[in-house]
């Protein structure tokens, strides 16, 4: 179904949420299984009529099955019919965070715990990400103590509102402050800040401890 659209995964999802068949449903909706199984596996829009039978059938709404409710927090939906949640081992977990992305760092800030995102990408099997050099950050991850980094928690997620389904990694170890003569290797990584401005400085996050859960359907 490499042609499957979100319209399509979301039928999939409440089609299988519900425990129908595709018979099952287009007999709701008042049209051929070919139909139905024509819109899980292509991505295409049916006109208002079609949809609104659509979303009766399958105990939804028209605008969920669009995805109207992309400007929602996510998790408001139901759960999906047994689901199952999986303890990820560290080969796993690595290989899900490799390509980079958005993640988020969470650390001892001077009013408490606190958690910010950053951009980051693997270099050498560590974290890096980018920020203000003397910055409130850079201030933060410092211990104060020559040699001795401070640990902290990283944390990366994907998740899934169509098919209710999803990953988290967590990934904690010390926050290295990479000295100007080693940027030239590590800025290889190709790290940029998602924020912009001037974050010139390269922290590393060395893994001391991953672990992580993938919840999906049977």
């Amino acid at each position: 179904m490499t042609g499957t659209g979100d319209l399509g995964r979301r039928i999939i999802h409440h089609r299988e949420r519900l425990g129908l068949t595709r018979e099952q449903v287009a007999a709701r909706a008042d049209m051929s299984p070919g139909y139905v199984k024509y819109l899980e596996e292509h991505a295409d829009t049916p006109d208002t009529g079609t949809l609104d039978r659509l979303a009766d059938a399958l105990d939804t709404t028209m605008d969920d099955l669009l995805g109207g409710g992309r400007d929602r927090p996510p998790g408001h939906g139901p759960a999906m019919a047994n689901p199952t949640l999986e303890r990820l081992d560290e080969a796993e977990c690595l290989r899900l965070i490799e390509p980079g992305g958005i993640g988020r760092v969470a650390f001892n800030g001077p009013y408490g715990p606190t958690v910010l995102p950053v951009n980051y990408r693997m270099h050498n099997g560590a974290i890096v990400f980018r920020t203000t050099a003397g910055g409130a950050m850079d201030q933060d991850l410092r211990s104060g103590l020559e040699g001795v980094d401070i640990k902290i928690a990283f944390q990366i997620d994907r998740i899934d509102e169509a098919n209710r389904e999803g990953w988290s990694v967590l990934v904690q170890g010390p926050a290295h402050h990479v000295p100007p003569e080693e940027v030239e290797g590590v800025s290889g990584a190709g790290v940029t800040p998602w924020a912009g401005g001037e974050r010139h400085l390269y922290i590393l996050i060395v893994p001391q401890q991953i672990s992580g859960r993938r919840i999906h359907g049977m």
